[in-house]
């Protein structure tokens, strides 16, 4: 049963991320279309990079269980911030993504507060320390 859970928690920081790490490196390919985009909404292009740097770092961190629980909060404060400023108002084309995109920000709510579990650098480096440290 252990080996069941520590699998589900590394196969869902895996499913949580990949949007995540794909979007980070689409930006990169598409990067002029990009900034575009964030300032047609209001949003200043100088801020991409900064964008990128949290979806991909933040998204490899996760995926590692390194800094599990703070990369999680950013990443759901920075998914909540974009469907705040690129998904509304909620219509009936986008409100499957808006649902999605919410429960992606959940998903590291609940990461957040329960850790990454066993097979993470967080937990590794837990059970190395002599001091006892709070991680999965």
């Amino acid at each position: 049963m252990k080996t069941l859970t520590h699998s589900a928690d590394l196969l869902g920081r895996l499913f949580l991320v990949l949007l995540f790490l794909t979007a980070g490196f689409g930006k990169i390919g598409g990067y002029a279309g990009t900034a575009a985009y964030m300032a047609a909404n209001g949003v200043p292009g100088m801020l991409l990079p900064l964008v990128i740097v949290l979806e991909l770092g933040g998204g490899i961190l996760v995926l590692l269980g390194w800094h599990t629980r703070i990369m999680s909060l950013l990443l759901a404060g920075f998914t909540i911030l974009a469907l705040l400023l690129f998904h509304l108002p909620i219509t009936a084309e986008n409100q499957i993504v808006f649902l999605a995109e919410l429960g992606v920000a959940g998903g590291f709510l609940v990461l957040a507060a329960h850790g990454p579990g066993a097979w993470s650098l967080d937990a590794w480096l837990a059970r190395r320390s002599p001091v006892k440290a709070v991680a999965a």
